[in-house]
């Protein structure tokens, strides 16, 4: 297997097979027989954005271990057909892809599971449905805000409300649930490395207008106040969305050998993967599962960590409030680092390793 260009020496890269399915690209780093650190990444990313903080970790005495999660780079096994089985890309079954890389590394207990953006929920409902095997838990990015409750929803009329805007708007994870999503990215007329240029710098501090603030409710109104990669212009791609803020400059902390990793890997594989993700949570099949464990809520220790830029802690109304209040019951801090946007690991690595570190040698 290649290595990935640029990773740093003290990571090594394996395949562990036979995982739920899967053959897993796992990233690792310290050494083995140490507390383990299990390290779950987001969308569009991979266990590649982990490579900032892994080593810190492993020098301070953790088994540090980064898988791309389905869906995702050189994990293969599933399928990137949007007409495929939906159910693989289903919560529960991405819980039990962690558990079953796990039993394949024969680790029987993690000293804490940590994920960031679409991944922290995934680490959420780790810590909730398996304490046992995940006994503290750090989310990134994402509020936890909890199982969904058995009160029939009211209808959502905010998609059509937000069409009626002027100018009218949709919201990005329902636009990512479409068809043409996945080819509106890969083929995008301004490339895919200027495209993912433009997206990660968008939704990072770099871009002066990230100034987030916490919304009144899930309304057309309220929801029209995100910046337009979150609730886009209704008839744009998200590449055309972003493309209008693409930098001038590179990012020192994504520069382009480092971005051409995400380029690589996307072109190789394409976003759908991740894509069915966003399918199986606007489409009702996550919360019809997921309504087993109503009324339950994490009670081993949790942090919250988000770049202070960040709209995604805000993105769903409330949300921030109710995993503070409601959904957590050992919530030890919730720290909004300075100088980061939503890609806060890569961003502000020493900040974070730091509040990792903290965390996780806390006692209780």
């Amino acid at each position: 297997m290649d290595a990935l260009e640029g990773l740093p020496g003290d990571i090594r890269a394996r395949i562990v097979a036979g995982v739920n399915g899967l053959d897993m690209h796992v990233l690792e780093a310290g050494a083995a027989g140490a507390p383990v650190l299990l390290l779950l990444h987001g969308f569009p990313e991979l266990a590649w954005s982990w490579r900032k903080v892994m080593p810190a970790l492993a020098e301070a005495g953790f088994h540090v271990i980064a898988p791309d999660q389905r869906g995702y780079g050189r994990t293969t096994g599933w399928s990137a057909e949007y007409d495929a089985d939906l159910a693989p890309f289903r919560m529960p079954n991405l819980v039990r892809d962690q558990l079953a890389l796990l039993h394949a590394l024969g680790i029987a207990r993690v000293h804490a599971v940590v994920g960031h953006d679409f991944g922290s929920p995934v680490a959420a409902w780790c810590a909730l449905i398996r304490p046992d095997v995940f006994p503290r838990v750090a989310m990134m990015s994402s509020p936890f805000a909890g199982p969904p409750g058995w009160a029939p929803m009211p209808r959502d009329t905010v998609h059509d409300d937000l069409a009626t805007l002027d100018p009218p708007r949709k919201h990005y994870q329902w636009y990512y649930a479409t068809r043409p999503a996945n080819a509106d990215m890969m083929q995008a007329k301004q490339g895919l490395h200027a495209f993912l240029r433009a997206y990660y710098h968008q939704k990072s501090a770099d871009w002066p207008l990230n100034a987030p603030h916490e919304l009144a409710g899930w309304t057309a109104a309220e929801l029209a106040k995100l910046p337009g990669y979150y609730v886009m212009p209704l008839q744009a791609t998200m590449a055309e969305a972003v493309a209008p803020f693409m930098p001038d400059h590179v990012a020192p902390w994504l520069p382009d050998a480092e971005l051409a990793v995400y380029v690589t890997e996307y072109a190789r594989t394409g976003f759908q993967g991740g894509l069915n993700w966003y399918r199986v949570q606007t489409g009702g099949q996550n919360a019809a599962e997921l309504r087993l464990f109503s009324g339950r809520r994490i009670e081993v220790p949790s942090i919250f960590i988000a770049g202070a830029a960040d709209w995604g802690i805000h993105q769903f109304p409330g949300a921030l409030r109710r995993m503070q209040q409601e959904a957590c019951t050992a919530m030890r801090a919730v720290h909004l680092v300075p100088g980061a946007g939503h890609w806060v690991q890569q961003e502000q690595p020493v900040a974070v390793t730091r509040h990792l570190l903290d965390f996780c040698r806390a006692n209780g």
